[in-house]
């Protein structure tokens, strides 16, 4: 079995830690007995307005052609952070940034963005724009979370964005298995279609 190789259960590991681990995820998850699969989610969409969809569509379309995203700081700031932004307003959520939990030593670190109302939904940035191996992170700290809240939610859900792209992921606490959605949402070519799934998740 290669999970010894893998994570020294006498060393200590942050969620970032897991980003840099150059080894197959499923070997990774398998440590903390979770199973992945990729597979399209068919995401339930909000059906109400979203009055300010022209105006976040117009600012995010205008200050792309300006913007510098070489920085993840910058992306965060300009592209991830209005999205959320306007993710509270329609669902009444509240939002952690830079969250810290400390579940054991090879399950801590802090959450990029955590949204919280009845539901639980972590976002984190992708660092380098790698997506696959952000997914690793979001499915460590997704795993993490599990053990962190109390909640009545069956599934636990989030998305690692480069702030241009986002991808979903679930992670089932009953059967332990995390789940890679196959679908990406760019921004802002569907940035409707990915506000509707967000704010369907959190609506109340």
């Amino acid at each position: 079995m290669p999970r010894a190789a893998i994570i020294q259960p006498d060393q200590s590991y942050t969620f970032a830690d897991y980003f840099k681990l150059n080894f197959a995820p499923q070997d990774i998850l398998t440590y903390f007995n979770v199973s992945l699969q990729r597979r399209s989610l068919n995401l339930p969409r909000y059906s109400g307005s979203l009055d300010r969809l022209t105006d976040l569509k117009t600012r995010i379309e205008e200050s792309l052609p300006r913007l510098s995203l070489t920085s993840e700081m910058a992306r965060r700031e300009f592209l991830i952070a209005p999205v959320l932004t306007d993710v509270l307003h329609y669902t009444q959520a509240t939002l952690n940034v830079e969250y810290p939990v400390a579940v054991s030593n090879q399950l801590k670190g802090s959450l990029d963005y955590l949204l919280q109302n009845d539901q639980a939904f972590l976002v984190i940035e992708a660092k380098n724009e790698d997506l696959e191996r952000g997914f690793v992170q979001l499915a460590i700290e997704l795993i993490a979370l599990d053990q962190w809240i109390e909640s009545e939610q069956t599934v636990l859900q989030g998305a690692i964005s480069t702030g241009n792209i986002w991808q979903f992921g679930q992670f089932d606490r009953q059967t332990r298995g995390v789940t890679q959605d196959l679908n990406l949402y760019r921004v802002p070519a569907d940035l409707e279609d990915l506000l509707r799934i967000l704010v369907r998740i959190l609506e109340p």
